[in-house]
């Protein structure tokens, strides 16, 4: 791996994150749901256990629970049968109990012997095989003490999470409200999928993808905005009264019938930056009336990519989430990357059979189909070129989004 200084003028995209995240206010106001209805959500207050789990000592695996004594008697009297949800008597040493998978174990029990290694004859139980005391005893509070945090606030409610808000008894959960967003896409040249295409258009790709990214949110549609300054002005002012975020692709540029730019600067403040990453150097942040503007590239792939690192954390942030960043992955390339560039890019790729990372043959930022093939991104730092076998780090799609 050989990496060349190079002097970058541009945003590089760390402060680049750095500055839009200090810009990021949390999230106020708060909601309570039922169990069912909170995934995906921010919790607002940490969820505290009031209970030990497991709530007593319990039976890992069908079989039979023994009271030992010093020594290993020759078998041991059946004496009791106790399944899951029935609480038995105590044993006595030299007794056993027939016992399954998450009943109560009694007390004077030492081990509890899996049925595989058990035989029992005539109301006798003989053991094939000693086990150490305590085995396969699942003991009260072993993965939970009573007056815990389980759940921090700030935590996304993931599956498992709410399953284990489930397990100590807690119906319902104080959740951050979801983040008003409006979206908004520019441009005469964009058409809607399903119209037939006029000379020059396109289809609006963005609108879609970059709804789908926003499935956490209550996300306005506001369509595709004309290439006129008044239009451009009065839609960004209206979404902005009753919105949190507002987000446009495209028409941030200096170019004559980029508008939105000059209606952000004429209604609010604007920062446009140039990044140095590849795909994506075009972006904005600003606000109007109290609502955060961003304004993502027009490119679909660099809207895309931006989206998912810089955007995707400014909105966790906003609503108060205690993990803002993917994890990054640490693997073998089974590529060359000989292309030194001065901009840090984010190359599309996946893992193959062998557990390494390969790239997409054509990195252009206009091909979506180069999105659809990867499973997530290979970070490549400016100035850097990359030998098959070297070590890159890859983000996978799917942590930048959950």
């Amino acid at each position: 791996m050989q990496r060349l200084l190079l002097r970058v003028a541009m945003l590089d995209f760390d402060s680049a994150l750095s500055q839009l995240l200090a810009q990021a206010r949390a999230e106020t106001a708060v909601e309570t749901l039922s169990l069912n209805q909170a995934a995906g959500r921010i919790l607002a207050a940490d969820v505290v256990s009031q209970m030990a789990v497991p709530a007593f000592d319990n039976s890992g695996m069908d079989g039979y629970a023994l009271n030992v004594g010093a020594v290993w008697p020759e078998s041991f009297e059946l004496v009791q049968r106790i399944a899951a949800g029935e609480v038995g008597q105590p044993l006595a040493e030299g007794e056993a109990a027939r016992i399954f998978t998450g009943a109560p174990v009694p007390a004077g029990a030492t081990v509890v012997v899996m049925q595989e290694d058990c035989r029992s004859e005539e109301g006798r139980v003989y053991i094939a095989q000693k086990v150490k005391a305590g085995a396969n005893i699942r003991l009260r509070g072993e993965d939970i003490q009573a007056d815990t945090v389980i759940l921090p606030a700030g935590t996304r409610l993931s599956a498992a999470a709410i399953g284990l808000a489930a397990s100590v008894g807690v119906a319902e959960l104080a959740v951050k409200r979801p983040l008003k967003v409006a979206l908004l896409s520019t441009g005469d040249e964009l058409a809607e999928p399903g119209q037939p295409l006029a000379a020059g258009q396109i289809y609006n790709s963005n609108r879609y993808a970059i709804t789908a990214l926003l499935a956490d949110c209550q996300v306005t549609d506001l369509g595709i905005v004309p290439d006129d300054a008044e239009q451009t002005r009065d839609i960004l002012w209206q979404a902005a009264q009753d919105h949190d975020v507002l987000i446009t692709s495209g028409g941030v540029s200096v170019g004559e019938e980029d508008h939105v730019k000059a209606a952000v600067e004429q209604l609010g403040s604007l920062n446009l930056w140039k990044i140095a990453i590849k795909p994506g150097k075009p972006f904005a942040y600003g606000r109007i009336a109290g609502c955060d503007f961003i304004g993502l590239p027009g490119n679909p792939v660099s809207s895309f990519v931006t989206f998912l690192l810089l955007v995707r954390p400014f909105l966790l942030a906003r609503q108060g989430c205690i993990s803002l960043f993917p994890p990054r992955y640490q693997l073998s390339a089974a590529f060359e990357w000989k292309k030194a560039g001065n901009r840090r890019e984010f190359l599309r790729g996946r893992l193959n059979a062998a557990g390494q990372v390969e790239i997409y043959p054509h990195q252009g930022s206009g091909v979506l189909t180069s999105l659809v093939w990867a499973t997530g991104l290979v970070d490549i730092a400016a100035g850097e070129t990359i030998s098959a076998g070297d070590t890159v780090t890859f983000i996978p799609y799917a942590a930048c989004i959950k």
